[in-house]
């Protein structure tokens, strides 16, 4: 079996493997965490998909501690970066730095490469960096690639970004722009484990513990179940729904009902549509599905939206919540 390609006449076989190895994932993943499964899965499809996630929870949550494990199982280069307000962007992307060979007898400039080089980076706390530096990160994010003294670098392929937010902390932040939100796939919010979950985090981490991470996922497999993704075919009808679930955001869109259009000021874009059809797949696969449907789409819908819309001052005073508004939208589009 190649690797890392999509061969004619063996897309079943190559989903059986990929069924297989989310088992494996998913069982070590168990060794670490307790609980959070719905979390767990939407990474998974986020990082099927190609896209990156912002994870968006209130501290003590294990959000490192689950990217970081995540990035365990997948074999793959991860670096983390602590966003902090004097961050700058040579810190992420590199610089150049002034090299001197006596040997050679000269001086030259070299770039060194910087952090962002590696296949999974933990940009933790995101929104505590400057715009300036923000835009470093969110631009390689785009273009898979850094320029300096214009000399471009590709970035690693695969190449997946986790930023982490907390959202009860303002002071010192920088709230990341609406129009930088958007390159990101996913915002996935961590609520707190119910008490089963919680009796058991406590009784396990409040002793010596000697549970090691393995990878069992390689690199070519990572690029082969991306390339299932991709491959899998979706119906039109499914399509239809995800167009409608963003068409039904815009206010200015005879598709928007009166509801929604008073408590939103923007919708969602485009690309929205297209990270809710990747994301409809990569729940088909994790299900162990051959095809997505209208409800794998519907369960994409907070996921891909919630970060991309932009609530009214109605909203605002009302404190109707994004995900308040995205179950209207469902609502309406459903009918």
């Amino acid at each position: 079996m190649v690797m890392g390609q999509i061969e004619a006449g063996k897309e079943i076989e190559y989903a059986q493997q990929l069924a297989v190895s989310l088992k494996k994932v998913r069982n070590e993943l168990k060794k670490r965490i307790i609980g959070q499964e719905e979390v767990i899965d939407d990474l998974l499809a986020c990082f099927l998909s190609g896209g990156h996630c912002l994870l968006v929870g209130v501290p003590g949550l294990a959000k490192t501690l689950l990217v970081r494990s995540l990035a365990g199982c997948l074999a793959l280069e991860f670096n983390r970066i602590q966003f902090t307000p004097d961050l700058m962007p040579s810190d992420i992307t590199g610089s150049e730095i002034l090299f001197d060979d006596r040997a050679a007898g000269k001086r030259e400039f070299q770039f060194v490469k910087g952090p962002v080089f590696s296949n999974i980076i933990l940009a933790d706390e995101i929104n505590r960096t400057p715009p300036k530096t923000q835009s470093a990160l969110l631009q390689a994010m785009q273009e898979h690639e850094v320029t300096s003294s214009g000399v471009t670098f590709a970035l690693p392929d695969p190449f997946w970004v986790l930023a982490t937010q907390n959202p009860i902390e303002q002071e010192g932040t920088y709230p990341l722009p609406e129009a930088q939100q958007d390159r990101f796939m996913f915002s996935i919010e961590m609520g707190y484990p119910d008490y089963n979950a919680e009796f058991e985090i406590v009784k396990t981490t409040t002793k010596n513990q000697d549970s090691v991470i393995n990878p069992v996922v390689t690199l070519d497999e990572v690029r082969t179940f991306r390339q299932i993704v991709w491959n899998m075919p979706v119906a039109d009808s499914v399509v239809a729904v995800a167009v409608n679930l963003v068409r039904a955001t815009r206010p200015e869109s005879n598709d928007c009902s009166d509801t929604v259009k008073r408590f939103l000021t923007w919708g969602a874009g485009p690309r929205a549509a297209q990270f809710l059809v990747l994301a409809a797949k990569s729940f088909a696969l994790l299900d162990s599905r051959p095809a997505a449907d209208k409800e794998d789409v519907i369960r994409a819908a907070p996921l891909v939206l919630r970060h991309r819309l932009v609530r009214s001052f109605h909203a605002e005073v009302e404190s109707v919540r994004t995900d308040e508004i995205i179950a209207e939208v469902v609502k309406n589009v459903k009918k």
